[in-house]
């Protein structure tokens, strides 16, 4: 499957680069952990959960189209689908729409799925039609009594995390197992609060973010942005999820000044994509862990 993917890349002349894994500044996400690296016993590195920053740095020093093909790392994600440790495909592709990253994207899927059709429909579209909510109109007290009239119990910590962490719990519970079920189903257009490092834009009544995520048989197995090239939005959003993560009680981690660097020199109209290869395998394959495909898994690496 390596070799599959590495002949795509060359076949659309998107080059091959090989960010470090061991990062002085961290990417930050309240909702991801990472595994931190000592070096010397004096300096703290981070293990990466994705290479995107580093690849955004050379998309900033004046690279084109750029591939990775790369192990990741995110701490306390161990599961039948999860393992700390996995393999992720990320790619970069500049002056290209968002739709035609999405189209990519789907042709990158299919290359080891099959020719399988899809179909797209945005977040609001989504949890209206599975969950009947409209996110939009929907406060904080609605939300968790929605969620206990499903008999759902939030864990204890979710109200401080707000109204996306409500909604991450309802996507999560009700509404991505109805998705792929028997074709790629593309959701589109997040809340712009979920943008992460996307670009936003007005919608009627709802901001949106330019996000989307690909799924099949209800697992997610794509992430692609927009990307946002505002230093200064990157930088607000960086700490915003620092202070979401100090509300959880979870440590701050250092911002990414060289990353941030990079972008104020000048940042190009791009769009990216991840892909996490091990669930590509586990579809494949027809497994029901992720462990099948992986040589070795976290109880036995």
């Amino acid at each position: 499957m390596l070799a599959q993917a590495r002949e795509f890349f060359a076949k659309q002349q998107i080059l091959e680069v090989d960010c470090p894994i061991l990062t002085q500044g961290a990417s930050i996400d309240a909702n991801i952990d990472l595994i931190p690296a000592r070096y010397a016993n004096l300096e703290i590195r981070y293990m990466h959960s994705s290479p995107e920053y580093g690849m955004k740095r050379l998309l900033a020093e004046g690279m084109s189209d750029i591939y990775q093909l790369s192990h990741v790392f995110r701490d306390a994600e161990f599961s039948c689908k999860h393992n700390p440790e996995f393999m992720m495909a990320e790619w970069y592709r500049l002056g290209v729409s968002y739709e035609f990253m999405i189209a990519e994207a789907l042709d990158f899927v299919r290359l080891f799925l099959g020719p399988l059709p899809a179909y797209t429909i945005s977040y609001r579209e989504a949890l209206q039609e599975y969950a009947n909510l409209d996110y939009v109109k929907a406060s904080i007290p609605d939300l968790i009594e929605y969620l206990q009239n499903r008999g759902i119990q939030p864990y204890v910590q979710i109200e401080k995390e707000g109204k996306d962490a409500l909604l991450n719990l309802i996507l999560a519970m009700v509404v991505e197992p109805q998705l792929g079920k028997d074709k790629l189903c593309v959701l589109t257009d997040y809340p712009a609060t979920q943008a992460a490092l996307a670009q936003t834009k007005w919608q009627n009544d709802e901001q949106i973010a330019e996000r989307f995520e690909i799924y099949y048989a209800g697992l997610e197995l794509a992430n692609g942005y927009h990307e946002l090239g505002d230093v200064g939005e990157q930088r607000k959003r960086l700490m915003e999820a620092n202070q979401i993560r100090d509300s959880l009680g979870k440590n701050q981690l250092p911002i990414d000044e060289a990353f941030l660097e990079a972008l104020k020199k000048g940042f190009p109209d791009a769009c990216g994509v991840a892909i996490g290869f091990d669930r590509l395998m586990m579809l494949r394959h027809q497994a029901s862990t992720i462990a099948e495909v992986i040589p070795f898994a976290w109880a036995t690496a």
